[in-house]
Parts: structure tokens; C-alpha cells; sequence
């Protein structure tokens, strides 16, 4: 299957439907509203007028420039696949093909394109490589970060047009996470942990909306057991992270494990929006009455008050016309739950077996 894009005459796999990225709001947690384009666009042209009046340093402008034209090049690339169900793929440059890591990634890889998800990497070596060549260059996107070393893309996907330059890391890092479904990590380096923990701190805050993060060992590999080993004994025993927090991710040794994860996690679960203070996850098929009255009773504790309610979905989620017909589930949630809130989730999914 091609994956030129969603207009393709050929449909997608049901499983890599997702929703309009485009309407997915950044951060997570800000409510939906129904602004006009025309109202950013004049902040926009009012904060551009201040800058001049107040005498901005040429570098802070050209920082501003950058980084802008950078975002307004990436969200025209991911434009087209806007619903296109994505898995960010992190891990090292420094993998050869002939680590076991390597070949889990690319096997990965294929399988999520199998099932038309998109794999979005760094588009470097190593762990990068594997992950687009193993999805190949119709179902890959690479963002590449310019370096004076290990700046090159790899060749399965140098030269296509779903490539990204970026200069910031900021800006790179924005976009691997900002429209992905899933996120996996390979062993990796400073890099690697840094964008794992950048997805964790994100989910762990309510920045980001919820998507399964998977740890992907190689086989029988010990990288991310050795990080649960110091989670648990220097995070989790002193109460810098919470309980909850653990279920967060998800630590595996077999690509076809880490595909299962991601694809349960979609199994009845579509989407989340706030809508004012409410939390209203979208479903895909309705759960029972006696099945909503074992969600209130088993997760009571997440709700600052009220109970999860059934419904249709509000009137503030119109912009998102093609998902008007998902039932939805509603709560006012204790936003330090996240944890929490991903066993709520499973659960629900749970239900759909």
C-alpha cells in the first residue's frame, strides 16, 4: 500500500485511522474551543509589531525565524497524513545492522507498516536506519537535526520529500512527538533518553495526550530492565515519582510484543480532548451500563468529583465532524493521575475482549 497520503484511493487499515492531528490540541491538557485561524494569525501579525517597536536583538529575531519557518515546514510535510496513525521510533546512530537491537527495530518497523501506521524516526543511523528501512520509504518520515557529524539522513529515506530539516532540537523534538499515536525507544545514548523521558515527563504532566510509550529491548536484552531497576529503587522509593507513574510504559523484548501493546491500546480507545474542565475520552464502540458502573466503582479515586458518564459528544468538539458519532466517556479528572488514567484506559479496552 501506498502511503502518499490519506487521499489515496486505496483505504487504510482501521487500526491506523486515528484523528485529525491537525485538531489535536497543543499541550493536551488546554481545553477545545472554536478560535478562528483569522484570530492567531492577528496575534500573530500584533506580537510581530511589538518585537519592532521594542528593539528585539538581531540574534533573539533570527532565533524566533528560525524556529517558526522550521514548525511552518514541518506541519505543511505531516499535513497530508494528518490521519495517519504514527509511531515515533527513538534509538542510537551508533547501531550497527549487525546488533540484535538493529533488527528488532527494523522488524518492528514492518510490522507497524503492515498494519499502515507510519514510522517517524530522526532519519539518522542506527536504530533510525532500522526503523525506515524496515517500514520502507512510502510508510516512513524522517526529521533530521543538521550536526556537524552523524548529519547525514539515511539512505532509505535521504532525498525523499516526507524528509524534515531542522537546526533547533527543540523544534525536531516538538514534531517527533506532537502527532505521533505511539512512541517506542531502542537502546540508546544521551539522545535516546533524553527524547524517551521528554515523551514520559510529557504524559507524566498531561502535556501530552495519552499514547502507549514502549521500551523495546533487544532480545533478552537488559537496557530497560537496568532503567526499572534504578526507576524503582531511586525515583519510585523516594517519592519523586509517583505509584501510578509506572504504568506509563511498557517494557518489552519482542517486536511482536511491542506492536500488540500499541495496537491494544487501540482496541476501543480513540482519542481524548478537555472540554472545559471535563476530560472526555472518545470510544470507539459504547461500553454497557453494568460495565460504566464497574469503571465508577474501580476508578473513583481519579475523579475530582461526579462519576464517568456515557454521552454524545459536545458541542465544542464540532471541528472534529468525522469522529461526531464516537460515543464518549466524560469525567472531571484529577489531572495528577495521569498513571491512573492509563489503567483507565486499559480497562476500557479491557471490556471491548
Amino acid at each position: 500500500m501506498s502511503g502518499s497520503s490519506e487521499s489515496s484511493s486505496e483505504p487504510l487499515l482501521p487500526e491506523a485511522l486515528g484523528e485529525d492531528e491537525k485538531q489535536r490540541p497543543q499541550p493536551a491538557d488546554e481545553s477545545s474551543s472554536d478560535d478562528a485561524s483569522r484570530d492567531w494569525i492577528a496575534a500573530m501579525r500584533k506580537l510581530a509589531d511589538e518585537l519592532e517597536r521594542e528593539s528585539i536583538d538581531r540574534g533573539d529575531l533570527k532565533i524566533l525565524h528560525r524556529a517558526t519557518s522550521e514548525l511552518h515546514d514541518a506541519f505543511r510535510i505531516f499535513s497530508p497524513y494528518r490521519r495517519r496513525r504514527k509511531v515515533t521510533l527513538f534509538g542510537s546512530a551508533r547501531t550497527p545492522a549487525t546488533h540484535p537491537a538493529y533488527q528488532q527495530a527494523q522488524s518492528f518497523a514492518s510490522m507497524m507498516a503492515g498494519h499502515d501506521w507510519m514510522v517517524v524516526t530522526g532519519s539518522g543511523g542506527g536504530i533510525m536506519e532500522a526503523g525506515n528501512r524496515g517500514a520502507g520509504r512510502d510508510m516512513s518520515m524522517g526529521l533530521n537535526i543538521q550536526l556537524p557529524f552523524e548529519a547525514r539522513p539515511n539512505r532509505y529515506i535521504d532525498g525523499d520529500p516526507k524528509l524534515i530539516e531542522f537546526k533547533y532540537f527543540f523544534t525536531r523534538k516538538l514534531m517527533l512527538v506532537k502527532e505521533c499515536s505511539a512512541a517506542v525507544a531502542c537502546p540508546g545514548g544521551f539522545g535516546t533518553l533524553d527524547e524517551m523521558l521528554e515523551v514520559l515527563t510529557l504524559l507524566q504532566t498531561g502535556k501530552q495526550t495519552m499514547i502507549p510509550l514502549v521500551l523495546l529491548d533487544a532480545p533478552a536484552g537488559r537496557f530497560w530492565r537496568h532503567f526499572e531497576e534504578f526507576y524503582r529503587e531511586q525515583l519510585e522509593a523516594t517519592g519523586w515519582v509517583g505509584l501510578q507513574d509506572r504504568n506509563l510504559f511498557r517494557i518489552v523484548d519482542r517486536a511482536d510484543d511491542a506492536v500488540d501493546e500499541i495496537l491494544r491500546f487501540y482496541r476501543n480507545y480513540h482519542s481524548m480532548r478537555y472540554v472545559g474542565s471535563r476530560l472526555v475520552l472518545r470510544i470507539q464502540r459504547p461500553i454497557s451500563a453494568s460495565q460504566l458502573v464497574r469503571l465508577n466503582r474501580q476508578f473513583a479515586h481519579l475523579l475530582l468529583e461526579g462519576e464517568i458518564e456515557q454521552r454524545s459528544a459536545f458541542r465544542q468538539e464540532a471541528n472534529e465532524p468525522e469522529l461526531a458519532e464516537l460515543p464518549r466517556l466524560a469525567m472531571r479528572l484529577d489531572r495528577r493521575q495521569a498513571g491512573g488514567l492509563r489503567c483507565l484506559i486499559d480497562a476500557i479496552n479491557g471490556m471491548a475482549d
